[in-house]
């Protein structure tokens, strides 16, 4: 009997390709591709899980008609669902909701820096200067959260403590979190830029979103509200970005992504004080890894039994699952799931 092989691009390490081993038995071979080689094991792949970050022919990969299932490493799926993989009979699984500690602490870790101007006192640190500056609060702040998917579901729950009011807009309003005041539709998304102290943009980056705030949505934000993007950065029209906040329109970027990205040296975003960002490391934690190798320990013995995989995809072009009773979502899950 032929076996199959999976195709991996995500950066593991032995005990993880153990793992994945022991969950897939004898019918499977693994390969543990990496950015280096990922391009051409592609097209050797019967599933691939992992997150390309180099060029990669997914219009041959889909032509060539192996491939059956690909699990995302990562949360946004622009990386990979090109027309040719949307169109096509590939089953797509994405990494939503394994991140979404990580990412909204991080969201939270750059607010709180913020408003409690820490990149001011940063700033007089190294010019030895003790002087006592104003702050700011997040406490009695109304949040507005674009998109309530893993990212934006938990950090309702984080910012929920915080004393904040919170709205959100999402394309399928449903499933309301107990945190939020008002969940609207897309029709809402102009009265959430309007009445918002805080617009968090927690969206995938797809034909849809594709600089969805741009000049039309930022001038009617507040002039002392705050822009947090920390999503895909051509979801935000830079161009109209740097304007307004060369212009002191709204009152602050905090940003984990950027368009480009990395961002050049010559970008204006670097010199101006009211945009604080870092580099695409929101995701980033100690268990990463571990946590999507479970998930996909989880998906495969679930692929293998041919019982419904976390994560699906019914709707490719959306960029994200949708709740389903067929499909669960990880952040549904219990997290206690075992290796194997």
């Amino acid at each position: 009997m032929k076996k199959e092989n999976i195709v991996l691009c995500y950066p593991v390490e032995e005990r993880h390709l153990e793992k994945i081993r022991q969950t897939a038995g004898d019918g499977y071979c693994i390969l543990n591709a990496g950015q280096e080689h990922v391009a051409e094991a592609l097209f050797e792949a019967d599933i691939f899980c992992g997150h390309a970050k180099v060029p990669v022919s997914w219009d041959g990969v889909v032509a060539q008609g192996r491939l059956r299932w690909l699990q995302s490493s990562a949360a946004g799926m622009d990386h990979c669902l090109v027309p040719s993989v949307i169109a096509s009979d590939i089953i797509v699984t994405s990494a939503s909701g394994v991140l979404a500690n990580q990412v909204a602490e991080h969201e939270l870790a750059l607010l709180l820096g913020w408003l409690r101007r820490f990149p001011v006192f940063l700033r007089a640190k190294e010019k030895r200067e003790f002087i006592r500056r104003p702050t700011d609060d997040l406490y009695g702040k109304t949040v507005g959260i674009v998109g309530l998917g893993g990212v934006g579901r938990r950090l309702a729950e984080v910012l929920s403590v915080f004393g904040v009011r919170m709205i959100a807009v999402d394309m399928f309003p449903v499933d309301k979190p107990q945190e939020v005041a008002e969940l609207w539709g897309l029709e809402g998304m102009e009265r959430l830029f309007a009445e918002s102290d805080i617009v968090s943009l927690n969206l995938p980056l797809n034909a849809q979103t594709y600089h969805l705030v741009g000049h039309d949505l930022l001038s009617l934000m507040k002039p002392t509200a705050i822009l947090a993007n920390l999503a895909r950065g051509a979801i935000v029209d830079t161009e109209a970005l740097v304007e307004v906040l060369e212009k002191r329109r709204i009152s602050a970027a905090l940003m984990d992504v950027t368009d480009p990205e990395p961002l050049p040296e010559e970008h204006p975003l670097w010199s101006l004080e009211n945009v604080f960002f870092t580099p695409h490391v929101g995701g980033q934690c100690a268990s990463r890894i571990d946590d999507m190798t479970r998930m996909f320990c989880e998906n495969l013995r679930r692929w293998k039994a041919g019982d419904p995989l976390i994560n699906y995809l019914s709707d490719k072009s959306l960029g994200f699952p949708m709740r389903s009773p067929d499909h669960p979502l990880w952040v549904d899950l219990d997290k206690s799931i075992p290796w194997t």
